[in-house]
This record gives structure tokens, sequence and C-alpha cells, in this order.
């Protein structure tokens, strides 16, 4: 074979679509005297959500574009890759596409199915490996959240061909190294630009080991991924280090399983690898004791004083009643919190640092409460539980923490976290703040977004108005775009308030290059347009989706003599003025027929103008074929702030700030292609701007589209 091809790979793409490719590129190498495909890795913004990859194959002057079908030109090129039974082989590559989802929900069946599959087999196809093999393997070792599933070990057929498969092709470990390097040293630079990292972090030269610790009583916001991806960032790309992913479960009342697994499946979609997951909750023992052992010190107490009363004691600076307690007498108040009886439900213990300290958090904090709500993880077995800012630093330590990254709100708590070390003689833990990213018309505390989700002031935690992950990404934020965004900011102590407009402008940067072009008409009082000079009879032309991008495929444009057109368009027209139909020509007005009482236009006459210079005129309108195609229906959503004041004071009353109206539909139809779409897809609709699919047209169910903001336009 004396021809040679070149492989392009996005590397900043979901790898899931990505190794199949490359590994099976990588295999015709392997069995060549000298490569015949160069493999190349390039920074390139043409992907959606991670979840679509550019990869592209040049043999000659053809380019193919895509897994699948570039898999499909390599099997023509090389027959070898092709086993006995070609059909079988060819279905089983058919579903590499559902093989790269995040969603663990929909990854789960699949997974289930692969691993019945396999229970008397060694391989997918036939009795020797073959290309679905290398494929569907690569596919899933790109996949973060089936990995995940391996560790697991529930699997036990697909577990069995997976590592059979590592050793049978000890090649592909290189392949997948190459791979994620590229990415790697990509992702580096990309972090880098415009955000100083340097921040001169102690004893890195002897490990670094960072942890975000989340309570699983939400789901995560924007806030809570800049803490993840910078800690990630500094475990895993600054520094050769380790993440720890801690839940820090110990607030029973607010917490639930949900919450967790929403937590860990965020973490994974926005390419974050914790190297360990635990729980503030494995180490209850062993805190217990730390408290017992504080009280034994004389370092800490019991008090019953009221809520209201200590909040005041603390503010102004007085001592509690208690606080000469006896350490004997506080480890019996702590024994009836212990069983949570009626007396222990009073009791509370505090840390015995300052009364009056300047620093208010300083001022005897609580360190442990009594709560008799079961926990989701340990049940009933505890009664009482540890404070945050009691927990944190001693699991901190004991788990080998070695650089405590966390927003600069926790600052005037930085001298209790180093307290809670000495005191208990523990390993100290470096403490770097950075500033919390803060964004207007926006809340960010979770209890007021609990708030407005139980009360039902949104439709859930994904609700496209909300902060939350899911929320953003539901109304059209990829997460390249994110994760971009985010690691620009980089660790600086300066806090702002960031306008959306530019996470937004940066999001346009990642969806522009692939959302393929289409066109909807808002059907109230939309217009009946006879066009002169027409077609006879309807007649259809494929047109590329994006004009400058043919990766993003074809599309079905109908042209007839009966169309639709915007009613706010045509109010403007003049009779006889020389218009543009778009992506058609230009037409002159010939009869425009209003409703005398409603003043609304009913009927249009356009003559068809063929010689005429589309850059002369000056309206340029969308229209659609009646005739000759089955217009969808579809509905467009935009969305306002949920809040209707730049920032909240602490005066401020939510339900005061909160905007009355901020959801806005249209219906309207559009073209025949759209009721191809898929829930996720994100498109642009000609002179409207981008939509994401949030739900996919099914017949008497319009198709529903979440506006995706484009941030500010120069």
């Amino acid at each position: 074979m004396s021809q040679s091809f070149d492989l392009n790979v996005a590397t900043r793409a979901n790898h899931a679509a990505l190794l199949p490719v490359v590994l099976i590129a990588t295999s015709i190498n392997e069995a060549r005297p000298t490569p015949v495909i160069n493999i190349s890795y390039q920074d390139t913004a043409l992907l959606q959500d991670g979840d679509k990859a550019i990869v592209q194959l040049v043999a000659g002057s053809k380019s193919v574009f895509g897994t699948t079908e570039v898999i499909k030109e390599l099997t023509e090129h090389f027959p070898f890759l092709t086993g006995k039974d070609a059909k079988v082989e060819a279905e089983w590559l058919s579903q590499l596409d559902s093989l790269t989802t995040l969603d663990f929900k929909a990854l789960d069946p699949i997974l289930q199915r692969i691993d019945t599959h396999l229970l008397l087999r060694s391989f997918i196809v036939g009795y020797s490996l073959s290309t679905p093999d290398i494929a569907i393997w690569g596919a899933l070792r790109g996949n973060r959240v089936a990995v995940a599933a391996l560790k697991k070990g529930s699997l036990v057929n697909f577990t069995r061909w997976y590592r059979f498969l590592e050793e049978l092709c000890p090649w592909t470990n290189g392949a997948v190294e190459s791979m994620s390097a590229a990415a790697k040293e990509k992702k580096n630079a990309k972090a880098k630009e415009g955000a100083n990292y340097d921040i001169a972090l102690k004893g890195t030269e002897n490990g670094v080991v960072t942890r975000f610790p989340p309570e699983p009583s939400g789901y995560l916001h924007i806030g809570h991924a800049k803490a993840a991806l910078l800690n990630d960032y500094f475990a895993h790309e600054k520094y050769n280090g380790t993440l720890l992913l801690r839940f820090d479960d110990t607030n029973p009342s607010n917490e639930k399983q949900e919450f967790q697994d929403a937590i860990i499946e965020d973490l994974a979609l926005m390419g974050i690898q914790p190297n360990k997951m635990t729980y503030t909750s494995d180490y209850f023992d062993e805190l217990y004791d730390y408290c017992v052992k504080i009280i034994k010190q004389g370092d800490a107490y019991a008090d019953d004083t009221d809520k209201e009363t200590m909040q005041k004691q603390r503010f102004d600076g007085l001592a509690s009643a208690r606080r000469e307690m006896a350490p004997e007498e506080s480890l019996a108040h702590l024994e009836e919190m212990k069983k949570g009886t009626p007396e222990g439900l009073r009791w509370c213990i505090r840390a015995k640092i300052s009364f009056d300290c300047l620093n208010k958090a300083m001022r005897d904090p609580v360190i442990y409460r009594c709560n008799p709500a079961p926990h989701h993880r340990t049940g009933s077995k505890w009664k009482i539980y540890p404070t945050y800012d009691f927990a944190c630093p001693i699991v901190d330590s004991m788990e080998g923490v070695t650089h405590a990254l966390r927003t600069i709100e926790y600052r005037d708590r930085n001298p209790q976290y180093q307290w809670m070390l000495d005191t208990m003689k523990l390993r100290t833990v470096q403490v770097w703040d950075f500033a919390r990213m803060n964004f207007i018309k926006t809340l960010l505390s979770k209890r007021k977004l609990t708030k407005l989700v139980e009360s039902g002031a949104v439709w859930g935690w994904d609700d496209p108005r909300f902060p939350t992950i899911r929320g953003i990404r539901r109304r059209g934020m990829t997460i390249p775009a994110l994760r971009e965004f985010i690691l620009k900011q980089g660790p600086s102590k300066n806090v702002t308030n960031f306008d959306w407009a530019l996470i937004w402008a940066t999001n346009k940067k990642y969806i522009d290059p692939i959302a393929g072009r289409h066109t909807t008409i808002f059907s109230k009082d939309a217009v009946k347009t006879t066009v002169i000079g027409g077609p006879a009879a309807p007649y259809t032309e494929e047109k590329p989706k994006h004009a400058k991008n043919a990766a993003v495929g074809n599309k079905k444009v109908v042209y007839s003599s009966s169309i639709l057109l915007e009613q706010e368009d045509v109010k403007l027209f003049k009779p006889d003025e020389e218009i543009t139909l778009m992506n058609w020509g230009n037409a002159f007005v010939r009869k425009i027929s209003t409703n005398a009482e409603t003043g609304v236009i009913t009927n249009l006459e356009v003559e068809l103008n063929p010689t005429g210079d589309v850059k002369k005129t000056e309206k340029k309108v969308t229209w659609l074929a009646e005739e000759g195609q089955d217009l969808v229906p579809v509905e467009l959503v935009d969305f306002d702030h949920l809040l209707n004041k730049d920032s909240m004071t602490e005066d401020d009353v939510l339900e005061d700030c909160l905007n009355k109206h901020t959801e806005f539909r249209e219906a309207g139809v559009a073209d025949c292609n759209v009721a191809d779409l898929k829930e996720n897809d994100i498109i642009q609709f000609d002179r409207k701007g981008y939509y994401r699919v949030d739900r996919a047209y099914s017949p008497g169910s319009p198709a529903v589209f979440f506006n995706i903001p484009s941030g500010k336009t120069k």
C-alpha cells in the first residue's frame, strides 16, 4: 500500500468519539513495516459540548469527517479490517455514537447489553480479534463514565473482555497516552491564557494533593465549577498530583443520594476525574474521638444557649455562661447528644477559642450538634454530626491533603482552620484563597436556590434560568466553553461580578462553527405569499447546513410559488420595493393585501428578479415554502434573569428581587429538516439566533427550542 493518509484529531473532544479511530489507525500502522497513516492532534473548536468530535481523514484529494465515516473509509482501503461477517461487524460499528454519551442513565443499559452479549464470548464478533473489538474498546476506554462503571466490578463479562483486549493489544496503551498527552498540552496552554497560575504554593516538590469537598445538598452551580476545575488543574495539570472528591455529608437534614449522584455526573461531564472519592461520614468515628479529646483538653465545652442568644453573644463578643464548664460535665452532655435524647437535643459542642476576638469566626464556633434525622449513608447510627469547620481541617490532614484551595469567602475562617490542626496536633495544610466567581443578576446561594425549587418558582435544578451546571447546559452552554472561561480567570484573589454576556460570547466561539443553519417563521399572522415567476411545481435542492463547514452536512431546501413570510417583515415592505429572499434571490413587492380593521397583512405577491443584486437591497428576509414539504411546528423559548437587580444585599427579601415574568414563548413552523433534530442538538435559526433542542419533534407535539445567548456583539 503506497498511499499515505492524514488523520486529524480534535484534542479537546470527548475521547470516546476519538479513540476508536485513533486505535484503528494505530492498528493499521502496527501491521505495516512503515506507518501509512499520519496521526496529528489539533486544537480545533469544531465541537459541540465535547460530544461531537471532528475527526478528519485525508486520502489524496478526498476528505472524510466523523468517527463512523472515517472507519468505513479505512475498511475500504484496508480489507483486512473486515472479518468474515462484515454485516454483523458493521452493525456493531454503527453503535459507536451511543457509546460516547456521558449520561450514566443512558450508558448503563448499553453496558449491560454488552456484558450480556459477552457471557459466552471472548470477542464481540466471531472467534478472533476484529475491528468492532478495537473500536468499541476505544470508545469505552475514552468514556469517563464507562471507566467508572468498570471500576465498580459489577459487569463481570464486560470487565473480563476489556482486560483481555488490553493484554492482547499492548500497543493501545501507547496510542491512548499519546492522545492524552496531546490533549493535556493543548488544554494546559489554553488554561494559561490570561491567567497566572504561578501562585507559589509551598512544598509542591514533595507532592500535591488537592480536594473538592461539596455538600450533597443540591446541584453543582457555576461557582462550584470554578473550585472543582482549579483543584483539578493544580492536581493534574500544573503538578502530577492527586485530586480527592470528598462529600461533606455532615448535615443529614439537607442531603440526598440524588444530589450526590448528580455531582459525580456533572464532574465527569466537565472532564474532572478524581483519583479517589471519599466521604466525611467515613471518618465519623475518628471525628467523634477528636471531639472527646478536645473537650478533655479543656479546648471545647457543651452549651445549651438558645440560637438567638448565642448569635447575639457572638456578635457582641460576650462569653457564654457555659464556657467554663468542667470537661467531665461537657462529656456527659455529649453522651446525651450522642443518644439523641430530648436533653441531648438542647446541647451543642463549641470550640473554646476566643469569645471576643476581632475575627468573629474565632468566637467559639460550634463544632458538634445533635440531629436525629437519618443519614443517607450511615442511617440511624449517629445522632450527632460535626460541623464543616471542625471536620474539614481534620479530614484534610488525615487524608494527606497538601493544599486546600478554596474561595475567598472562607478567608476569615482560615485562622480557625489552623487552630483546629494546631489544637489537635495534626499535620498542617497550606490554604490558598481564590476569588469566587459571581455573575450579575444571579443567585449562587444554595439555600435560596433550594427555596426557588421547593416553591415551584422554577422547573427544577436543571431550569435553564438557574446557574447550576445542568441549568446552563440546558440553556446551551458547552462544556469546552465553560472550562475555557473558568480556567482563564485562574486562581486570582480579585473579586469580580461578571456579566453573563462574557461567558456566552466564549460559548459562541464553540457553537457557531458547528451549528447547522435552519429557518423558522413565527406562526402568528404569518403571511401567505405568492411568488410570481416561481416554479410551476415545488422542487427540492440539497444545500449545506453550514456555508463554512461542510462537515455539518446537508439539508433539503424546498422552493415553491407559495411561501410564508413573517408579519413583522412584511409590515415594512413598500409597493414595488426590491427585497431579498434569503438563499434564493431578489424579488419585487407587487401586491400587499391588508385587513382594514386590524391592520394585519393577510396576503402578499412578489415577483422574482433573477438578475437582482442582493448587495443592493435593504431588506433581506427569511421564508419557507408552504408546499412541497411538511413544515415542522416549533416553539421558541427565551428567558430573562431571575433577579431584577444586579446583586442582592443582606436586607433584600428574595421575593421582592425576583422578576415576575422570565419566560417568553413564540410558536412557529420550521423547515422539514428540523424533524430530524435530536434533543441537545444546537442549531442556528437564520436571523433569530442560536438554539438548543430541549424537546425533539414528534407527531402532535412541537419541537421546543431554547434560545442560547450569543454574548455582546460589536
